[in-house]
């Protein structure tokens, strides 16, 4: 049977949309896991001085920022299969380290391990630029909020797999979830294999496109960035510090991944709708609600430290992430052509990943000095930049909008001047 080129595209794109959603949930569930068993392990090997209890996370988001800019490199260079497979050796590597390393009680090691597993970061969270360089434009966003939205297995599958292997096989508390964590990132890398993503033409590979300095100041760039960004932060801040703050007072290990697991299915589940909200109400509206539901989540959280607000706060913490964060990478792929999208994307994601990085380890020592309260407190100036920083490109478009229509208006009313007989 004869197929047309638009629906040999959409089968290309379903496939890729499939298996990008495997590996999405493959690696959610392997990042779960690893949210709430570092911190637990951090807190066994660390005793009464936990300045430093979000380390093994800050480690994870350096690792992932330092890993975004060669997963670019060789997703222009091999093409994004190759990328992707090579990123998952890599963190199986640091979860064997990791494992090992909880086997002898070192912290160091801990850390490596968890760094080498958050480079293999830097190439899977492109998975979500992956499901867009092949999808038709009417597809795009739900492409891409889809893939995203698979991150909710790992909301299920990462705290029970903390709760099954923390203690197996009788080996040191949390060392078979590392080595759960090697098999999840195996699977990825075998998964992946089943991509079909065309590597760029000649043309475009010799075509470096436009500067970055020049991109990087267009509204559109600026404003996904911050979106991305400072939504991740907010999200970051709070997910790194509840297991820790929960563990302090005194709920079981039961109730910290059952507050977790619904946190990450918030992050990821309204990725199923989000495509279409976004289709139908516009980027901007999306990320302005993200940012009044990240609000909402911490008004929850310093009304109390009940298991309630505890679950409710990181509920609506997740939703107000999946807003931003997926409004953020939609208005991330306007800006940038098939030949940029290395540079842009990979640019886009250090700067993300780096300030995720900060804000983890800057988590941790607020926390330490100043309390679980002062760790929400400090969200709110990022809440509002993601509030302003949206209104403001509303506004430009709105006025590109009544030029385009005056320009329109006027080049019609010059053609009727110019040629009377078409006036009715």
């Amino acid at each position: 049977m004869n197929t047309t080129p638009e629906t040999s595209d959409i089968s290309r794109n379903t496939k890729n949309v499939v298996v990008l959603s495997i590996c999405q949930a493959l690696f959610n569930s392997g990042r779960t896991l690893t949210f709430i068993a570092a911190s637990l392990v951090s807190i066994s090997m660390l005793g009464d001085d936990l300045t430093f209890v979000t380390a093994p996370i800050t480690m994870m988001l350096v690792g992932t920022a330092a890993g975004t800019l060669p997963a670019a490199y060789l997703g222009r260079v091999l093409g994004r299969k190759w990328s992707f497979v090579i990123g998952s050796i890599v963190g199986a590597a640091g979860a064997a380290v990791s494992a090992y390393s909880i086997s002898i009680d070192s912290f160091v090691l801990f850390n490596l391990g968890i760094l080498l597993f958050g480079m293999y970061g830097g190439a899977a969270q492109q998975y979500r630029f992956a499901a867009a360089d092949s999808a038709p434009e009417h597809i795009k966003a739900k492409s891409v909020s889809i893939v995203i939205a698979m991150g909710m297995v790992g909301g299920v599958v990462g705290p029970e797999t903390v709760l099954m292997t923390k203690s197996l096989l009788n080996l040191a508390v949390f060392q078979g979830t590392f080595w759960a964590l090697t098999v999840f990132c195996l699977a990825a890398a075998v998964a992946v294999l089943g991509i079909d993503i065309p590597k760029l033409t000649r043309a475009e590979f010799e075509d470096g496109g436009r500067p970055l300095g020049q991109i990087v100041v267009i509204p559109t760039f600026v404003v996904a960035l911050i979106a991305a960004l400072f939504g991740y932060m907010v999200m970051n801040f709070l997910m790194t510090a509840t297991p820790v703050t929960m563990k302090i007072e005194a709920f079981t290990d039961n109730n910290i991944a059952r507050v977790i697991q619904w946190h990450v299915i918030g992050m990821f589940a309204p990725g199923l709708f989000t495509g279409s909200f976004i289709q139908r109400f516009g980027v901007v509206r999306i990320i302005v609600v993200g940012s009044a539901l990240l609000l909402c989540s911490v008004i929850v959280a310093l009304m109390g430290t009940s298991f309630i607000h505890f679950f409710i706060a990181l509920f609506l913490l997740g939703v107000g992430w999946n807003f931003a964060f997926t409004g953020g990478t939609i208005l991330l792929t306007e800006v940038h052509t098939p030949s940029e999208r290395a540079k842009v994307q990979g640019m886009n994601d250090f700067i993300l990943f780096t300030g995720l990085a900060i804000s983890a380890l800057s988590a941790g020592i607020i926390y330490n000095f100043f309390g679980w309260m002062w760790v929400n407190i400090a969200t709110l100036p990022l809440m509002l930049t993601i509030l302003i920083s949206a209104m403001w490109l509303r506004s430009i478009r709105k006025k590109q909008h009544l030029a385009r229509a005056a320009d329109q208006a006027s080049t019609v009313q010059t053609t009727l001047l110019e040629n009377p007989e078409q006036l009715p």
